[in-house]
């Protein structure tokens, strides 16, 4: 919105070139978890990859879940650009969404589980913002790894956007789009856990749900 403009995707056309390799390092491992952030991952867990406005709050909420997370990151997603830079990501000009990873174990907790998070921790009927923050970088998207996870997420949109509708609330903009064309792209080392108590724990943080419970996800696990 700034300057009256709304926000709007780049064509493949006008997205920044970007590099055929990072720009800067990602760190070994989490700083909360204790966990390698990148793979390859122990055998038996699962990757998932949500965008959910600024992905400093949208991590931390992943985290904190009880059990069975094995480690999150938080990166790019979703865009054009090739090993976007976070200035880049910003400008409008990738394509890309502020994303986080969640590797977890399915056999602890379930993907199902994962998505009612996904969904209560952000107000996805806002296109490109989460509240105050304003960009292309801040839509709401779920990108998915099968067929499995793609027909859970599209079968709990729906169920979300019926009670929201019930609550008040407009449409659902979230995108629901295959991962394997739209490489995740790690963020800068201080992106990566930024709300946690050694670094940043009273730091910003934009997310706000719209107080509606998703009704999914709600099968017990072990640690849940």
């Amino acid at each position: 919105m700034l300057f009256g403009r709304t926000p709007q995707l780049p064509t493949p056309e006008q997205a920044l070139m970007g590099r055929p390799s990072p720009a800067y390092e990602v760190p070994a491992r989490h700083t909360v978890l204790g966990t390698p952030l990148l793979g390859p991952y122990p055998e038996g867990l699962e990757v998932a990859d949500f965008g959910l406005g600024c992905f400093w709050g949208a991590e931390r909420a992943f985290w904190q879940l009880p059990a069975g997370v094995y480690t999150t990151l938080v990166g790019y997603q979703g865009g054009y650009t090739e090993h976007p830079t976070y200035e880049e990501v910003c400008s409008g000009l990738t394509g890309h969404t502020e994303a986080v990873r969640v590797v977890h174990d399915p056999k602890v907790i379930s993907y199902d589980r994962l998505l009612k998070t996904f969904w209560e921790s952000h107000n996805p009927t806002q296109g490109f913002r989460q509240g105050n923050d304003v960009g292309t970088q801040y839509r709401s998207a779920i990108y998915t790894h099968t067929p499995e996870q793609a027909a859970a997420a599209e079968a709990s949109r729906a169920a979300y956007q019926k009670v929201l509708t019930s609550s008040g609330y407009g449409t659902v903009t979230t995108e629901i789009l295959p991962s394997a064309p739209r490489p995740f792209y790690p963020a800068e080392a201080y992106h990566q856990q930024y709300l946690s108590d050694t670094k940043n724990p009273g730091g910003y943080c934009g997310l706000g749900g719209t107080g509606v419970s998703c009704p999914i996800g709600v099968a017990t696990f072990p640690g849940e």
